[in-house]
């Protein structure tokens, strides 16, 4: 799998991936997701090809405090090849330059099998509470 920064090009294939892995919610839109994560870092928006085809995405970022990860995802077709912990290792390695001291993430509590990958990587459930309030409706 070659691992790249997103590109424009890849907005219908990225979203039809995220839809394959049951990321996207009615109450966002993906194509807002992707615009605005084109403002902040887009670098860190990483797409995996194979044979020209995107097989997974990740979309890291650095406050400069912690760095995050969201949409994460492997086509369904193409799981147990290792993507998924290809594009987490290169995301941890780009944090790593900016400085980055750790990454948090969020899963939905039901999402088994994301908890049992993540944990694979390293990551460890931590007792907070995940709190939003959304500031522009979409």
């Amino acid at each position: 799998m070659n691992i790249r920064p997103y590109q424009a090009r890849d907005e219908a294939a990225v979203i039809a991936l995220w839809t394959a892995c049951g990321l996207t919610r009615p109450w966002n839109d993906p194509k807002k997701d992707i615009a605005r994560k084109l403002t902040q870092q887009p670098e860190l928006f990483l797409v995996g090809e194979d044979y020209a085809q995107v097989v997974a995405t990740a979309m890291f970022g650095f406050d400069g405090h912690r760095g995050w990860v969201n949409f994460l995802g492997v086509l369904p077709s193409q799981r147990g090849l290792a993507y998924g912990r290809m594009i987490m290792q290169e995301g941890e390695r780009l944090l790593l330059q900016r400085g980055c001291p750790k990454i948090n993430l969020q899963i939905r509590s039901t999402n088994e099998v994301a908890i049992a990958f993540y944990k694979k990587l390293g990551y460890s459930v931590e007792e907070i509470i995940s709190m939003g309030k959304r500031l522009i409706p979409d």
